[in-house]
């Protein structure tokens, strides 16, 4: 008989340790992002299957985003980050994104006659 071994884990509490895992993870990530910047603020959007995005703004105008694969991971990390989360990404928020010209000529180089977004 082949020696196994015996785990009293179920699949749920496997996969409760999972998410805890990635959300500690986001939630460093989260904090660096903030400490980078002056401070932080976020936005969790939903994303369907693929999960959630958290969109993140510096103090300093610097902004990014990570993808959680649930909602719930998502609002977890920025809870653990202790980030200003903001229910929509409305113009007050949006206002303090600073962008330079790579993402202007990302987001509308092709209508500029810029290089194609390929």
């Amino acid at each position: 008989m082949a020696d196994t071994e015996q785990t009293d884990e179920t699949p749920s509490a496997a996969q409760d340790k999972k998410a805890e895992r990635t959300a500690a993870r986001l939630g460093r990530e989260i904090d660096a992002f903030a400490k980078a910047h002056g401070g932080a603020e976020a936005q969790v959007a939903y994303l369907g299957e693929r999960g959630a995005r958290i969109v993140l703004v510096g103090e300093d105008g610097g902004w990014g985003d990570l993808v959680a694969p649930s909602q719930a991971i998502a609002e977890d990390a920025v809870k653990r980050a202790g980030v200003t989360v903001h229910e929509e990404f409305d113009g007050e928020f949006a206002a303090k994104v600073k962008t330079g010209p790579y993402e202007w000529k990302r987001m509308a180089g092709i209508q500029l006659g810029g290089p194609s977004n390929d």
